[in-house]
């Protein structure tokens, strides 16, 4: 029986989670915590739960405390700079904590942390523990983890889609941009100006160029898959869609290639990775065919004149790029079916 806690929950990640962990086999408790909703009960936040039987728990929100103190696993879904007392008190219990925020995500670089998420480390050695939680990159030091850092999702698909040419020393590793644009979903589910209806919906808005704080976590992560340094150019773009990811992604390539041997690479790279999913050479990935999974859909391309390789690749970045992706972390975590709870296809229409 797997004790879940989930901290935040009332939140779009933490509702995907809870979404995600009801459907899960491996027989669970879950407990929630919300401090905007404590005390009510998740049903009255989204009514998509009001059907949940009481026999898988009744889905009420309680205190943070509380939900650590009864949960031998905890998923946190906090605002940055809120996890690190949490996971102190998880991990001196032995337990797993997995953190979708930002706080873990650059280990014993607090510079870096700081720089960019304004928050300092009150515990530093901490830190230097955690896990980046990128299966496909780290799967071996996961497996072994107690304290997981969930990859950012912008981080996530610019990550799947550069690892194999970066691997393989096929990418310049100066010439690399990357285009993504995100569902308003990405922005939190408290209202602002950018994604008030009116505002994102029937345009496409970049937004923080050239100064989003994905792009140390891109960059610092990029560059231990290439074995060197990476210094990319990122740009996000808000969309008028709820949920996904688009990145287009361009680098120069260190040796003349075709769009089939990119194929041919991508499609023995990633060959054993059951959410990796390689289209056939003519096609381009869309977010709408992994929407709501866990899976990440690759296209590779070459521009005409065969100097630039040119990369797409697609998530949920609510589910892959969050909830989905974190339940992968806690399935290998804990020795169990890696793909458990997550072979979801997205709608086919």
């Amino acid at each position: 029986m797997l004790d879940i806690g989930i901290l935040g929950a009332s939140g779009y990640a933490g509702a995907e989670l809870v979404r995600i962990l009801l459907a899960h086999p491996e027989p669970k408790t879950l407990r929630l915590s919300s401090v905007s909703f404590e005390g009510k009960k998740l049903a009255s936040v989204y009514p998509s739960f009001t059907s949940v039987k009481a026999g898988q728990g009744s889905l009420s929100l309680e205190s943070a405390d509380a939900v650590i103190e009864k949960s031998s696993v905890v998923f946190s879904c906090l605002p940055h700079g809120y996890a690190e007392a949490a996971a102190k008190r998880c991990l001196a219990k032995e337990g797993l904590f997995i953190d979708i925020s930002a706080d873990f995500r650059f280990g014993e670089d607090q510079e870096s942390y700081t720089s960019w998420y304004g928050k300092t480390y009150g515990d530093p050695e901490l830190y230097a523990q955690a896990v980046y939680g990128l299966p496909e990159f780290n799967r071996a030091a996961i497996r072994k983890a107690r304290l997981i850092a969930n990859p950012g999702c912008y981080p996530t698909s610019a990550e799947l889609g550069l690892y194999p040419v970066l691997a393989k020393g096929l990418a310049d590793t100066e010439s690399i941009v990357i285009d993504s644009a995100s569902g308003v979903t990405g922005a939190g589910r408290e209202p602002t100006q950018s994604t008030h209806y009116p505002e994102c919906a029937d345009s496409i808005s970049p937004y923080k160029v050239g100064a989003h704080r994905h792009q140390p976590e891109i960059d610092r992560y990029l560059s231990k898959m290439a074995g060197k340094p990476v210094s990319s150019v990122f740009t996000p773009h808000l969309a008028p869609m709820n949920r996904g990811i688009v990145s287009t992604i361009y680098f120069k390539m260190t040796k003349a290639l075709d769009a089939k041997d990119l194929h041919e690479l991508y499609s023995s790279f990633y060959a054993e990775e059951f959410f990796v999913r390689i289209l056939p050479l003519g096609s381009a990935a869309s977010n709408r065919n992994v929407r709501l999974s866990n899976f990440c859909d690759i296209s590779l391309h070459v521009s005409s004149n065969g100097k630039t390789g040119i990369i797409v690749s697609t998530i949920d970045n609510m589910i892959k790029g969050a909830a989905g992706q974190a339940v992968q972390n806690m399935n290998l975590a804990l020795g169990l079916e890696e793909t458990a709870g997550l072979t979801m296809l997205p709608p086919a229409f």
